[in-house]
């Protein structure tokens, strides 16, 4: 069974609007893309560790950052949200919209990831968000930029490997 993990909005959505990112290729580490957020989602899609948990919360703001900041078509965005449900999917995550529950952080949209995490019973949160970062470990939960994620899976697999 894979572990649940939770992923902020900000690293979905610098995996596909930012650096290197190669959209409907998700590199999984090793090797890395460059992308830090993009190997995270690579690691999900692999389905081998982990599984990613979603929100409607969270495909709304993606959909509404890449389109009004990042100047992204609407069909991009779309097809882009609809790849993100699917590797939640088959990593054995899911969509859901869980109970609002946590308060913890002064930051309403931080307080809904949370809540997320909590529902799904994540072991850990991956996000770039300087708050939650400074939170970690929330209720036992680490939260880890992507870039620490990334590193930690790469030396588990090649730590795996030599078995």
């Amino acid at each position: 069974m894979s572990t649940p993990v939770v992923y902020d909005i900000n690293v979905l959505v610098t995996a596909a609007a930012t650096g290197n990112s190669p959209f409907r290729s998700w590199p999984s580490p090793p090797p890395t893309s460059g992308n830090a957020s993009a190997d995270c989602l690579g690691v999900a899609n692999d389905a081998a560790e982990f599984s990613l948990w979603l929100s409607p919360h969270i495909l709304r703001n993606i959909e509404r950052i890449l389109v009004e900041l990042f100047k992204w078509e609407e069909a991009k965005a779309g097809a882009y949200l609809t790849a993100l449900v699917a590797i939640a999917e088959h990593s054995g995550g899911d969509v859901i919209d869980p109970p609002r529950t946590v308060h913890d952080c002064p930051d309403h949209e931080d307080n809904l990831i949370l809540d997320l995490a909590a529902e799904v019973g994540a072991l850990l949160v991956v996000s770039n968000d300087a708050d939650l970062i400074s939170m970690s470990p929330w209720r036992g939960t680490p939260i880890l930029p992507p870039d620490l994620f990334r590193q930690k899976v790469d030396g588990m697999r090649r730590h795996a490997r030599r078995r």
